[in-house]
């Protein structure tokens, strides 16, 4: 008892910093604006992954540009699908040089759910992702009809730079500022991914999803990163669930059984950034504030 209670204060003080990095993250991590959307638990099994209720539902298209590898199906029980995660990638990279936008958005909207998935603190982060595509959607959706500069990543860069949105020397909220902060997002998500396929150390261990996690961030999302920023992703990473949930992703039950499906993912993942990463260096637009 007396342990107890010397641990007590700690823990409300844990508590009481994990809610003042929040009120200070949503402010200074992602641009905020009057029209970004809240998000929504529905009436789901918590056995399985949560549904997002005011998400829009896409359908995958009909037509393929290849069919979509036998490892990875329908996943009964669940709102995330991996299945459908790899179309959206894929047609996001079907025409040559270029990267479909929405596509690359429908993939985002898979990537939230399965985040979602993880916890409430990892939640937390999935919906300032989620006015990251909003922030994109809108720009799209404001072109009208008829727009065709924003139907994919060359040409909202071209259309950006040549009116001045998408300049270096300044923060704003242009298409290309926000998307290069999901590209760096993508590149986390690959890495972190890519982790759960590795072969155990030498004496036999598996890293934890929390500790593959924090690797990854170190590469792709700390460089860019404030301090403040960087201590609340270690809380993140103290939060993620075990790897078996990880699994889950893919509908597995075993790590072997687990590592081919996930490969095929991650293979998916990093060709869509490659082709973004392309076109961001050739317009010089990774080093936007």
């Amino acid at each position: 008892m007396v342990a107890f209670g010397r641990r007590a204060p700690l823990r409300c003080l844990l508590l009481a910093a994990i809610l003042a990095l929040f009120v200070f993250l949503s402010s200074v991590w992602l641009p905020q604006d009057g029209g970004g959307g809240g998000g929504g638990g529905g009436d789901c099994d918590p056995a399985h992954f949560p549904c997002r209720t005011n998400k829009k539902t896409f359908e995958p298209p009909r037509t393929e540009p290849d069919e979509t590898p036998p490892l990875v199906g329908e996943c009964p029980g669940q709102s995330f699908q991996a299945w459908r995660l790899l179309h959206f990638l894929k047609f996001s990279v079907s025409v040559p040089n270029d990267v479909l936008l929405e596509p690359y958005l429908q993939s985002w909207d898979e990537l939230i759910t399965f985040m979602e998935s993880l916890g409430s603190v990892v939640s937390f982060f999935s919906e300032k992702v989620k006015e990251k595509t909003d922030i994109i959607r809108r720009l799209v959706a404001a072109q009208g009809p008829d727009g065709r500069a924003y139907r994919s990543v060359r040409g909202m860069a071209e259309a950006e730079l040549r009116a001045g949105a998408a300049e270096l020397s300044r923060r704003s909220d242009s298409g290309c500022r926000t998307l290069l902060r999901l590209h760096r997002s993508l590149l986390w998500i690959a890495m972190t991914l890519d982790g759960l396929t590795h072969e155990p150390d030498r004496h036999g261990r598996l890293k934890t999803p929390g500790e593959i996690g924090r690797d990854a961030y170190q590469v792709a999302l700390a460089p860019h990163h404030p301090w403040v920023l960087r201590q609340a992703a270690e809380l993140v990473f103290l939060a993620l669930p075990d790897r078996d949930y990880f699994l889950r992703l893919v509908c597995a039950r075993s790590q072997r059984e687990a590592e081919p499906a996930l490969r095929v993912i991650v293979r998916a993942l990093r060709g869509v950034h490659a082709a973004t990463q392309r076109i961001l260096e050739e317009h010089r637009l990774l080093d936007l504030p």
